[in-house]
């Protein structure tokens, strides 16, 4: 017996990326940006950069004192940047841009304060906590025509950018049939990150969920891509708790299963790998494609056996390998947000819907169809 989730028209999903946006930004010079929180393990990307040519920290929201301090003394940061109320350093700073490195969860709040005053956001990924929370934010950016932008490392890879050219320009594989995305590590506490994060990282309000939604957001942004935003016709997941005395309250393991018209995809998702992965394998009637990182790739088709390896940087095809650097060409003109993009808005609001769907397959046992 299959169940049914109620999901909101495919077609809203066009309007954001028609949006003229209308807060005024420089022509020119660094992105003037507040970070909004610092618990998130990678909010070292931004921090130990406090002022490049493209992103200049003008403030920093961190409600824990004691965690703002050990970021000012491990990054050489002034004191005076941090500061413990979102809306008083926007206020007092006026930044063009917030990037969210707090909790999924707090992404709602982010959005809540900074799109009113016109202020543009990245987040961390996944979009929202929960699918709720995302058609929320969604209908704020909307609103007050402000870009909404979540990043992914997987955005940043040279190779998943030349699997979509070869798939797009040259038709290498011919028909998509089957996409499998292998995402994940050892597991949060394995790999040593930090009490903050892990706090909230384990927490399924906070979060969202665990591996599920830790790593099952990659694949769904990549295969939202690939089938240019369509729906699935239906999702499927099972998870498992396999190391309940370390995740007591989320699962840590997870596999998804997306049936399209014409394509299937699979999402396995873990905190259970034996090492750090993020690969994706696409499978099509005339060839095959493996992005084994970010820069290897392996293929294959019916005349280049045997299987083959390349190596593809960003010298070889247009990719911003930093997401500040994309964040920059953005507001300055340079880059458009590509609608269904691996950045945009349309993509990972669908992030958030297969998420959903997946969620409640794992939890009733049951197929749920989308329409």
């Amino acid at each position: 017996m299959k169940t049914k989730i109620l999901v909101v028209s495919i077609l809203t999903l066009f309007i954001s990326s028609k949006l003229v946006y209308s807060q005024k930004t420089n022509q020119s010079g660094a992105v003037r940006v507040v970070v909004a929180g610092t618990s998130h393990g990678h909010s070292g990307w931004i921090l130990d950069k406090a002022k490049s040519e493209e992103m200049e920290i003008v403030g920093i929201y961190e409600p824990d004192k004691a965690l703002a301090k050990k970021h000012a003394i491990k990054y050489h940061l002034d004191p005076a940047l941090f500061y413990t109320d979102l809306n008083t350093v926007l206020d007092l700073k006026k930044p063009e841009a917030v990037l969210a490195f707090g909790s999924i969860k707090e992404h709602l709040y982010v959005t809540q304060v900074a799109a009113p005053k016109g202020i543009h956001i990245m987040v961390e990924k996944p979009l929202g906590a929960t699918l709720e929370d995302a058609l929320i934010m969604k209908s704020i950016a909307d609103k007050h025509k402000v870009m909404l932008l979540t990043n992914f490392e997987t955005s940043w890879y040279p190779s998943t950018y030349e699997t979509f050219r070869m798939i797009k320009d040259s038709n290498y594989v011919g028909q998509i049939r089957k996409v499998v995305f292998h995402h994940g590590h050892q597991g949060p506490r394995e790999i040593g990150v930090g009490d903050e994060f892990f706090n909230w990282l384990t927490d399924p309000v906070k979060n969202g969920g665990g591996a599920i939604v830790d790593f099952g957001c990659y694949g769904a942004n990549l295969i939202t891509y690939l089938m240019k935003g369509q729906l699935p016709v239906s999702v499927t997941a099972v998870t498992n708790q396999f190391k309940p005395g370390l995740y007591p309250h989320v699962d840590d393991d997870a596999t998804i299963v997306l049936n399209y018209p014409k394509t299937q995809a699979i999402i396995q998702a873990s905190w259970n790998w034996t090492f750090s992965r993020k690969d994706m394998e696409v499978y099509g009637d005339s060839a095959y494609i493996v992005a084994v990182n970010a820069n290897k790739m392996r293929l294959r088709n019916k005349e280049s056996l045997p299987e083959y390896e390349k190596w593809v940087t960003e010298k070889d095809i247009h990719v911003y390998t930093n997401p500040f650097s994309y964040l920059h060409a953005v507001l300055r003109g340079k880059e458009k947000v590509e609608p269904f993009g691996l950045y945009s808005l349309e993509n990972n609001l669908m992030v958030n819907k297969i998420l959903e769907a997946a969620k409640q397959s794992a939890a009733t046992g049951k197929t749920v169809l989308m329409h």
